[in-house]
């Protein structure tokens, strides 16, 4: 089973919310009928226009992820996209997988069931954020299913991002808002049933705790056990929250909180399933084939705990400091699959056992302060901050040998649990530090001319080992950002905007050293538009993206994935659409075209594709204003990975997923939801070389939900 525990956005300047429910302008068409019950929508200050939850919309008026000043999605001179809760609750996007391949422009690369890297404009993200404060992870992978249930809304912001995360690639920054405490009471829980026996449960609980309402607390709770489509495979997961918000004087909020997710996988895969037989014939396993036996497993925990104290300063400014504590940690034993099979499948196949111990400590703490001021005659909005974190990672694998197998004995998961009794054969103890300084400003040139710029300067280290290298760098760095906007039209602005980032990387070559730091920049020109009294956003860009040193895998050598480091740059356009287009119809979706080359033109890293289209819509009908039905479409171009002599390719293909959900009263409603509605057969990723698994067949899940 899986906990899951949400939180509500904090309130304005640090004071009890009103109880008074917002009112939708006589201009803004209303996507909810009169008897839906929702929860009140409250709007008090304009940092609080970014909160989604309650507002039964699939877009979102504002985003912090790119500079921590509140500026509209309109007012941001770079590319983002907003994945609401109520889409998420619509479509039932529970884990972190499913929320990403929603968003315009994003690659999701399940190279195993348990293991997820992401993609932007060709290139992997690496900064992942938590009410925009984290630090890459050190594996530069998503290790587990992590759970939505606790968050608010996830910001995506495509391009560089140096000014906020220091480090990292030029990408894409992902930032998950937890969902805060609300003055007012509200509860609600779920249970729902799918494909595959599988179950979840969730819980939620918010409100005041004392008369004046000065103490403000949240708690939630889901928990998830199933099967899959694939042979063997189980997942059980646990997700607990709570969050305690407190009035200490006027303008003076602390905020404290806790979360824990514990995954427990059954039969996980370590690597996947060959491509190709020695003769270059595609091995084309059935859609359930896991080559994992039944003695494997791969834990994983992730527990943060923070304190975030925010206080009012006067004309307009305020300070808040953030400290963060997260341990990922994770235990494992798992058996890779090494060779290509033979035709026939009798030979060429053997095993790579390994048992896996693994910690990541983190501690990040950011203090910033931000306002108005006056230059000029005009009003102005500087940010000014200083963020420092620590990483500690310790790794212990103990492989044991065993014999060739054949593809039967493969697919059958039958070979036995070696004793794991030949010592310690490899270990990773490193520590990773990185202390920056940023400061943004947003200066108003004239009523339709703005710039942001900003510069961040970081310094990173890392001391210790991993699997007998040195793990050793020391290195200083300033990124700079500019971006401009010009509103042309009462509704339309023109933005451009450039920004650097650096990041070291621990990945190896081939000989075992490790690969110099990553660095790339970002540039794009676009236009954004907002309609229906900003109920309705829009942008068109185009980009280029520059990304030098990129790590490549070029196999499994000595039982690690080793890399080579390639130069590339990403041009491309993209468009982006998220809101409510008619009163009762809400839409977010886009499509991106890229061309992903090295500098003398050839094409690099082709298991990305080359376009992508998002496009998720409900529609409330009318005549039954309890029914709302809904669909996502999530369509690609064709990709290809060329190993040695043999090229896989997978064709373009499409998946839709259908959604209907009825509000039988005002405190019941069902949701349904068909996943691969057309059973589409495909594969998950080709980004590791000679290997992947297929993406889940057709399946359903049934929830009923419960609001007060």
């Amino acid at each position: 089973m899986l906990l899951a525990l949400q939180a509500v956005p904090a309130q304005a300047q640090g004071q009890p919310e009103t109880a008074a429910p917002a009112q939708p302008s006589a201009s803004a068409p209303s996507a909810t009928p009169p008897d839906a019950a929702l929860p009140t929508v409250r709007v008090k200050a304009r940092s609080d226009t970014a909160t989604t939850e309650g507002t039964g919309q699939y877009g979102a008026r504002a985003a912090t992820t790119a500079t921590k000043l509140p500026l509209s999605l309109r007012e941001t001179p770079q590319s983002i996209s907003v994945v609401s809760r109520t889409l998420m609750d619509d479509f039932s996007l529970n884990d972190v997988n499913d929320v990403l391949t929603s968003v315009t422009g994003v690659n999701v690369e399940r190279v195993e069931p348990d293991r997820t890297y992401f993609s932007v404009r060709g290139f992997e993200v690496s900064n992942f954020q938590i009410d925009g404060l984290g630090q890459p992870f050190a594996t530069g992978d998503q290790l587990g299913n992590l759970d939505t249930a606790h968050y608010d809304r996830v910001e995506v912001l495509r391009g560089a991002n140096g000014l906020m995360s220091s480090t990292g690639n030029p990408s894409a920054t992902v930032n998950f808002v937890r969902k805060r405490p609300t003055s007012d009471f509200r509860a609600g829980g779920a249970l729902s049933l799918g494909s595959w026996d599988r179950r979840r449960l969730d819980a939620d609980l918010s409100g005041s705790l004392n008369a004046d309402s000065s103490v403000r607390g949240r708690i939630a709770a889901a928990a998830a056990d199933g099967d899959s489509y694939l042979d063997r495979y189980s997942l059980r997961k646990h997700l607990f929250s709570g969050i305690l918000e407190i009035d200490l004087a006027p303008g003076t909020l602390l905020t404290l909180g806790h979360s824990e997710q514990h995954n427990r996988p059954k039969s996980v895969m370590w690597g996947a399933l060959p491509l190709f037989y020695s003769d270059g014939s595609p091995t084309r396993y059935p859609v359930s084939a896991n080559p994992a036996p039944e003695w494997t497993y791969w834990n994983t925990d992730d527990k943060q705990t923070f304190g975030e104290l925010s206080q009012r300063l006067g004309g307009g400014w305020k300070a808040t400091g953030t400290v963060t504590h997260r341990v990922l940690s994770s235990d494992a034993e798992l058996l890779f699959v090494t060779g290509t099979p033979d035709p026939g499948g009798a030979t060429g196949l053997g095993t790579w056992p390994s048992k896996y111990d693994h910690k990541e400590s983190q501690w990040m703490a950011d203090v910033h302060a931000s306002g108005p001021f006056t230059l000029g005659g005009r009003r102005h909005e500087l940010v000014l901050g200083l963020n420092v974190s620590q990483s500690d990672n310790r790794l212990n694998s103990s492989d044991d040998g065993a014999g060739p197998i054949t593809e039967d004995e493969m697919l059958n998961g039958s070979i036995p649990r070696p004793a794991f009794d030949q010592g310690l054969t490899g270990y990773a103890d490193f520590r990773n530090r990185r202390a920056s300084v940023y400061g943004a400003a947003r200066l108003s040139l004239s009523p339709t001319w703005n710039v942001v710029a900003g510069a961040n300067a970081t310094r990173a280290t890392s001391t210790g080992t991993q699997y007998g290298l040195t793990h050793d760098y020391r290195t200083t760095k300033a990124t700079p950002f500019v971006g401009a906007t010009w509103d042309f039209h009462p509704q339309h602005s023109l933005y451009a905007s450039y920004g650097r980032i650096y990041n070291p990387q621990h990945q190896t070559d081939a000989s075992g050293h490790l690969l110099g730091p990553i660095e790339g920049s970002n540039a794009e020109l676009g236009v954004k538009g907002e309609w229906l009294d900003g109920h309705l956003h829009g942008s068109v860009a185009v980009f280029q993206v520059r990304q030098d040193n990129t790590p490549e895998s070029v196999g499994f050598i000595n039982g690690q994935t080793r890399y080579r480091g390639i130069d590339a740059r990403s041009t491309g356009f993209e468009l982006d659409l998220a809101g409510t287009v008619l009163p009762g119809w809400e839409l977010s979706g886009g499509y991106t075209r890229l061309r992903l080359e090295d500098p003398a033109g050839n094409a690099v890293r082709t298991y990305v594709p080359r376009q992508t289209l998002r496009l998720t819509s409900s529609y409330r009908v009318p005549v039954l204003p309890g029914l709302k039905l809904g669909a996502s479409v999530k369509w690609q171009s064709a990709y290809e990975r060329t190993d040695g002599t043999v090229v896989t390719r997978q064709q373009a293909y499409a998946l839709l997923d259908l959604a209907a959900t009825y509000a039988v009263t005002r405190q019941f409603s069902v949701v349904a939801k068909l996943e691969n509605a057309t059973d589409e057969t495909y594969l998950n990723s080709l980004m590791w070389p000679g290997q992947t698994f297929y993406g889940a067949p057709r399946n359903a899940t049934v929830a009923l939900k419960w609001t007060y």
